[in-house]
């Protein structure tokens, strides 16, 4: 089983190549790929080392798989060759995700719609798959109508320069900014480009891969998200609207069954989620769970997770393992 990890040098590729190790995926050679200055590099992989190879190198190696996190830009000119050699692409930038050719997948919610077909399958945005992993069983239990999602979105979505930026400010020290004002004492309601309707593509990202994923465009979302000095995950406040009425004690117990979920839920000894505490863990945390008092069949719930991992690194893996344990590679 070849595995190429397209932009293996970057902070999701190093969480990527961890998640590889811990879950014990099946790797006979692994083939780090990354950008022309990083080729030569060596990368430590489960006690060997490989060196970095470009683009067309790796796709003559012909891996059964490749994870791509490697940007959009670089999603759309590659992952088609790689298909086209009959390699299978997980890809996690946003180039293929609302393409309608293209399956948008959380295995625990439609990783049962793959094929052998599927040459190119997106990953999800970090901030859509936890919410999605909480909203769907819900959804299939209560219908729900309308979600309001509130981001509380770590700086390491943005990368290492983002990382950088908040230490140098803790520091005292001039450097490099990712952000246009400082990230340390500070939020910005502003993650990623603004687009025409005055919402940023992150906020628009949750709407149309919400619906996508759980295959329903009646669901009405909306979206604010926000870049918070915080290095261990994203968090999001959810408010959600069901066509039914629901029983809280049956709602904790439905997502405490979820897999992939942890329920941290119990105001008395104060248990809540909380990104310090999620931070290198592949589940979604979810607490805070309470109805709304101003209107019927309404929840409020908390969702917090690490973003380099569910959020990317392991959903991205996951997918992996169940093309592998399907036989769809």
């Amino acid at each position: 089983m070849k595995i190429a990890v397209v932009g293996a040098t970057g902070m999701v590729g190093e969480v990527m190549l961890q998640v590889l190790t811990e879950r014990n995926f099946p790797v006979t050679e692994l083939i780090p790929v990354a950008s022309e200055k990083s080729v030569g590099k060596e990368i430590e992989f489960k006690g060997k080392s490989y060196k970095v190879v470009g683009m067309q190198t790796a796709i003559d190696m012909k891996p059964e798989i490749a994870i791509f996190s490697a940007g959009g830009e670089t999603s759309k000119e590659w992952a088609p060759k790689f298909a086209a050699a009959g390699t299978t692409v997980i890809d996690n930038s946003s180039a293929w995700r609302m393409d309608p050719t293209k399956k948008l997948v959380v295995p625990e919610i439609n990783a049962s719609s793959l094929t052998k077909e599927d040459k190119i399958i997106a990953n999800p945005n970090c901030s859509t798959i936890q919410l999605v992993m909480t909203l769907s069983p819900l959804h299939k239990k209560y219908d729900i109508k309308r979600v309001i999602v509130s981001t509380y979105q770590s700086i390491t979505g943005t990368g290492v320069k983002a990382v950088r930026q908040l230490e140098n400010e803790y520091a005292g020290v001039q450097g490099e900014m990712a952000y246009k004002y400082p990230i340390h004492r500070n939020l910005i309601p502003q993650c990623d480009v603004f687009e025409d309707n005055g919402y940023t593509k992150e906020e628009m990202k949750l709407v149309r891969e919400t619906q996508k994923i759980l295959d329903d465009k009646t669901i009405a979302v909306t979206a604010t998200a926000v870049r918070v000095p915080v290095v261990g995950g994203h968090s999001e406040a959810v408010n959600v609207e069901f066509e039914n009425d629901f029983d809280v004690t049956e709602v904790r117990t439905m997502l405490h069954h979820t897999s992939g979920i942890t329920v941290q839920d119990n105001i008395d000894t104060f248990t809540f989620p909380m990104p310090l505490y999620a931070e290198g863990k592949n589940d979604v945390f979810v607490g805070r769970i309470r109805r709304d008092e101003s209107q019927p069949n309404t929840l409020n719930m908390w969702i917090v997770a690490d973003n380099l991992r569910k959020g990317a690194a392991t959903n991205a893996v996951q997918i992996a393992e169940y093309l592998v344990e399907h036989k769809l590679v």
